[in-house]
């Protein structure tokens, strides 16, 4: 599994300690219902999210990600390890297929050469060294090699007795693999891929580890692991596999290959063996890992220097194999839809539109106009939403159709009802959006606005004294270019129901207004 791009540095001589960490997430693919490319890359522009990693070269999703400037490590899937790790031309082919010919194009920064070989996959082990430097070779001969790293993610299980850290060592029947591996790291300037999962730590200590440590939550002085050796406070689950994955290869005589997280995040959902794969959980430890990354906090060990992670992920998974959770790792569902909010405020810019303060409904791309225009006159009627915005003069009258003004309606409603879930639905039209449909002078419930103020929102729900025998504002929109007639239901502009329903049936041509004049 895959998530959060982690980089740590060693040495200063490595990489200076003012270099900023980032975030990145991983995006996986087993979904019955998988977004288009586009989609996808339109999600990660929304989000702001720069640093992906995928799980193989998959060349219309690079082709969609060409000229964002987002910066991408593609994967070597497991299963053409032996191939590639016993053919040089194999791996040139591999190379010239899946990276040659899309960079510079789309920014390709490094190569993951399968994933967990080691634990997953051990009859690959004996070639896996060999595959990454016949992956390597191929960038050197085509002068790639400075823009592109080349390494290969490992599970934190092949540490062993990781806390404290300073006493952790590698698995040593893996040495003939770790040695050779990491030598090449340190010889081509590459870093140590380490998937580290707090999670899966606190699982399966039965309870020596408490769940406030394993989600970067704040532990009082005596309640934090110290290290006997070092004497080095440690505050969270994270920094301790880190430092021991640092520790492990000291052992090793290599002090100077940075690491890299390539996942790590937590479920948010899970069966009845997995009662803390929560939706809380899983926003309180992503959010936490978010801040603790872009702060810059680094660890223990290595204090001040920056620590980028990837997310393990974009999306939810549903086709993904075994327990409820491995099926719900990611931070939106398929349609974008945030799975929980992420509490990121003041936490710098990636996923800039937080989720906590920057939702919004809209209407669905491809809906029915006549189910639009039913849903729209329901919430502009029994939905009590102040559709006065749309009205011909007002900000968001333009564009003048129906899928515009049921996108400002909707989204009225969704925020008047405090964003709860279900009211973003209007039987199927709608759907939740990170993107703000603000638009010109026309500012949305729900968005800061270009000057940093609020439609009058108090404004969406009708005043008490409102004429109950009055109607609710009623859209109208002809066959031809949408038209917009409004009536309201103020007192000066009261006018009785029975004579505009009995106007709409003597239409055949315009939908049906039973939510209205049932």
């Amino acid at each position: 599994m895959a998530v959060l791009f982690l980089l740590f540095l060693l040495t200063v001589s490595v990489v200076s300690a003012d270099e900023d960490g980032f975030v990145g997430v991983n995006i996986g693919t087993a979904l019955s219902d998988m977004p288009s490319p586009t989609q996808v890359v339109a999600l990660l522009k929304a989000q702001n999210i720069r640093h992906v990693r995928l799980y193989d070269a998959d060349r219309a999703l690079l082709l969609a990600l060409a000229n964002t400037g987002i910066r991408v490590t593609v994967s070597v899937p497991n299963d053409q390890i032996l191939g590639i790790g016993q053919s040089n031309a194999t791996a040139a082919n591999w190379v010239a297929r899946n990276v040659i010919a899309h960079v510079p194009a789309t920014n390709i920064t490094a190569i993951a050469v399968g994933s967990e070989i080691l634990t997953t996959l051990p009859n690959a082990a004996p070639v896996l060294v060999s595959a990454l430097k016949f992956i390597h070779s191929a960038l050197v001969a085509s002068n790639l090699d400075g823009q592109i790293k080349v390494s290969t993610p490992q599970s934190s299980s092949i540490i062993l007795d990781s806390f404290p850290p300073s006493q952790a060592f590698f698995n040593r029947s893996w040495d003939p693999v770790m040695v050779p591996l990491l030598k090449f790291l340190r010889s081509t300037g590459s870093y140590f891929m380490l998937n580290a999962y707090p999670y899966y730590d606190y699982m399966q200590s039965n309870g020596v580890i408490p769940l406030d440590y394993a989600l970067f939550r704040p532990l009082p002085p005596d309640k934090e692991a110290v290290d006997a050796n070092t004497l080095l406070h440690y505050t969270n689950v994270f920094d301790a596999i880190v430092d021991a994955a640092y520790f492990a290869m000291s052992y090793l005589n290599f002090t100077n290959v940075p690491i890299f997280v390539t996942e790590s995040g937590w479920p948010s959902k899970g069966d009845s063996s997995e009662p803390d794969a929560t939706l809380e959980n899983a926003n309180t430890y992503n959010s936490n890992l978010i801040r603790h990354v872009l702060n810059n906090t680094g660890t223990p060990k290595h204090p001040k220097i920056a620590v980028s992670t990837y997310i393990y992920e974009l999306y939810n998974e549903d086709l993904r194999p075994g327990a409820i959770s491995e099926k719900n790792w990611g931070l939106f569902d398929d349609d974008g839809i945030p799975v929980y909010t992420l509490h990121l405020t003041g936490a710098g810019t990636v996923l800039a539109n937080d989720t906590t303060n920057q939702t919004f409904c809209v209407a669905k791309e491809g809906a029915d106009p006549k189910m639009l225009q039913a849903a729209l006159d329901w919430a502009c009627g029994p939905g009590k939403v102040d559709c006065s915005y749309l009205l011909q003069g007002q900000p968001c009258y333009e564009p003048d159709n129906v899928v515009a003004h049921s996108t400002y309606a909707f989204n009225a409603y969704f925020q008047m009802m405090a964003k709860s879930p279900g009211t973003c639905d209007f039987k199927g039209v709608a759907t939740i959006t990170t993107t703000d449909p603000s638009h010109g002078s026309c500012i949305f419930p729900g968005s800061a606005g270009r000057n940093g103020t609020l439609p009058n929102t108090t404004s969406l729900a009708p005043s008490s004294n409102s004429a109950t025998s009055g109607c609710h504002s009623v859209y109208i929109y002809g066959a031809g270019s949408f038209t917009t007639s409004v009536i309201l239901a103020a007192d000066n502009l009261f006018v009785p129901c029975s004579s505009i329903c009995n106007d709409f049936a003597a239409d055949s041509s315009r939908p049906s207004f039973g939510q209205i004049c049932g």
